[in-house]
């Protein structure tokens, strides 16, 4: 478990996150397959150079907020604890709190630095979208006439217009050259197969419903922890407030380090999660979910009653203003997250 996933664990300690079991995913059409298993391993490596950097990335930011109130911390705890009176038996060692404290904030100063030279957060995004528009290249590849000559190799080029962040995508690039040969031989004639285009349109449908699953929950989530946070920053509010007043009449040093402390614990809470974007996370996927769940009723109707002919281009219009949904939610979240980088705000 990555440390931004324990320290958010730990945060969400007591909500209930439980919803709805993921749909299952139904079967794709025949033809496919054989592409979907040639895309699987490149898939697959980019996935998890996503899920790396973006561990890495995610824990950095969280660790420099949080490392940065401890600093705090331990920068008053020896005066609470009396250690800087030459008389305590502590006195001594005194020095060490110091060199820990320094020690805390180079390691904030390390993290800083490993996460702009090896550009985590670049890494992750352009993992993360290479990986999820390889993923998703079995839904677009029907969509295609692979018959005609294109000026981009690029299949998302050839239907969408995705934005410019995906414009550039040597790595996907290359996976279409690899696989075009393919595709076009298995999509030969398959939209005048009345078996191909009902199994893709409810394989469609399933992959939707997935992502609205997703999408929901990670509404949920994020919700959820925006709540939390702001629910503990109350608490340390009132406590840093209750310790103010209570040092009108009781002098102790002990109330200098609540008074000190808890503020900064609570801006580092509120900086990790402005960082996160949780509120805007939320909002974003809780208005996809609410768009596929719309885009799925639209192909469920173009499929007509069960047991009626198809009729390809309905739904091929349908499948490809879903996908299209889906790419646009991408691009929001790829502008959203990009602008965000280590240093603390």
């Amino acid at each position: 478990m990555a440390f931004h996933q324990l320290i958010q664990r730990v945060l969400l300690i007591g909500t209930r996150l439980n919803g709805a079991p993921p749909p299952a995913l139904s079967s794709p059409p025949r033809r496919l397959l054989p592409l979907i298993e040639a895309l699987a391993p490149v898939h697959l490596k980019f996935d998890a150079r996503a899920v790396y950097y973006g561990h890495r990335y995610r824990s950095g930011f969280w660790a420099i907020y949080l490392l940065s109130a401890i600093a705090v911390l331990f920068a008053v705890l020896p005066l609470a604890l009396g250690w800087d009176d030459r008389r305590h038996l502590q006195h001594p060692v005194v020095g060490l709190w110091a060199v820990a404290e320094v020690l805390i904030i180079g390691t904030v100063s390390a993290i800083y630095s490993l996460g702009h030279r090896r550009d985590w957060q670049g890494q992750w995004l352009r993992a993360r979208t290479t990986a999820e528009l390889i993923w998703y290249l079995p839904l677009v590849a029907p969509l295609l006439d692979f018959s005609r000559p294109q000026a981009s190799a690029n299949w998302y080029m050839r239907v969408f217009d995705p934005g410019n962040h995906l414009r550039v995508g040597d790595d996907l690039e290359a996976t279409c050259v690899q696989n075009e040969p393919l595709a076009s031989t298995l999509l030969d004639g398959a939209w005048c197969d009345p078996e191909f285009v009902a199994l893709y349109a409810q394989w469609t449908v399933s992959v939707l419903e997935a992502q609205t699953h997703y999408h929901q929950r990670v509404a949920t989530r994020q919700r959820a922890l925006m709540h939390r946070v702001h629910s503990v920053n109350i608490g340390l509010f009132g406590l840093t407030a209750l310790g103010a007043l209570l040092h009108l009449a009781i002098h102790t040093v002990w109330l200098s380090v609540i008074t000190t402390f808890f503020p900064a614990l609570g801006a580092s809470l509120h900086g990790a999660l402005a960082q996160s974007e949780s509120y805007r996370l939320g909002t974003t996927s809780e208005r996809l979910a609410a768009e596929l769940q719309r885009a799925i009723g639209s192909l469920r109707e173009t499929l007509g009653e069960p047991g009626s002919l198809p009729q390809p281009e309905p739904i091929k219009e349908s499948i490809q203003e879903a996908i299209e949904l889906i790419l646009e939610e991408h691009q929001d979240w790829h502008m959203l997250v990009r602008p965000h980088h280590l240093p603390l705000a």
